[in-house]
């Protein structure tokens, strides 16, 4: 098996303007005065698990409370926010399996949604996840421009009934989400991508999620090796769209892991036998990041 994790990389800092005062106060009294460390965690991106390591003291044994001090400085801040782009549809289909009548790789999607302040699992919030298929095209936009070198100016306006590739699922208890989905193509002027929004304080209904906030929008992006061995595999071979790579686009910050890079995990020279992308997301659940502020 081949297993790619991302490198790290360094967290923007995020500002508390606009926050309720009493939330952001109980925040910084919960993480106790530490700096959230925004590092990739390597192997432990597999598990989706973020990971505290503890310094011994000069005695050879960590004191308990410098114990308890590397707790806190060690969430680590695994995604950043991200544009929202102009192919988002409102959170309608929950479920699990997106792929529809889309052929492609299968790519299983393991996300986990921890508190950025507190290390703690977010249970119950609303994962939201959209991109294109194999050749570019994302549902909802397939006319007028929504498949290779789709138009901005479709945004948020769907031109059909079609939702392929889209989905939305609680998290756990433990804060994780599982997705089937294929192994999204290219289109022009963008990397490989998953668009993905998370939504709390809201209700689960009959028609999808309702109220509450977004309280993180990002983008996830693929390693290089793997998007060219995709390439080969039909009927990603069928998309003549010239690719824009990661290093290229104007959108992934380059940080590995605290951008957005995916952990992957499948068979070298095997990958349409399928691939399992894995990240941790560290998400303010008091802030609003609903990413309609860029292009």
């Amino acid at each position: 098996m081949t297993n790619l994790a991302s490198g790290s990389g360094t967290q923007g800092d995020q500002s508390d303007e606009g926050r309720p005062p009493d939330l952001t106060r109980r925040r910084a009294l919960m993480a106790g005065g530490a700096v959230i460390a925004a590092a990739g965690i390597g192997a432990a991106a597999f598990d989706g698990a973020a990971s505290a390591a503890v310094q011994p003291g000069a005695g050879g044994a960590a004191s308990g409370s410098r114990a308890v001090a590397k707790a806190q400085d060690a969430c680590y801040q695994l995604s950043t926010e991200n544009v929202e782009g102009p192919y988002y549809i409102d959170a309608e289909n929950v479920r699990a399996d997106v792929r529809e009548d889309r052929q492609g790789i299968v790519l299983t999607l393991r996300l986990t949604v921890i508190d950025s302040v507190t290390c703690e699992p977010v249970p119950d919030a609303a994962v939201d996840i959209w991109h294109c298929d194999a050749v570019g095209v994302y549902s909802g936009f397939e006319s007028g421009g929504g498949g290779p070198g789709g138009g901005a100016a479709l945004k948020g306006t769907p031109t059909t009934n079609t939702r392929f590739l889209r989905g939305t699922q609680p998290t756990d208890d433990e804060g994780k989400v599982e997705f089937t989905t294929v192994f999204p193509g290219w289109y022009v002027g963008r990397a490989v991508h998953i668009h993905v929004k998370v939504h709390v304080d809201g209700a689960w209904t009959d028609g999808g999620y309702e109220g509450g906030h977004v309280c993180h929008t990002g983008q996830f992006f693929f390693d290089e090796t793997a998007v060219v061995a995709s390439a080969s595999v039909s009927p990603y071979s069928t998309n003549t769209t010239r690719r824009t790579t990661l290093d290229q686009d104007g959108l992934y910050d380059g940080s590995g892991v605290t951008g957005g890079l995916l952990a992957l995990t499948y068979t070298q020279g095997h990958i349409e036998d399928g691939v399992v992308g894995t990240i941790t997301m560290g998400v303010d659940p008091d802030a609003t990041h609903d990413g309609t502020g860029g292009p």
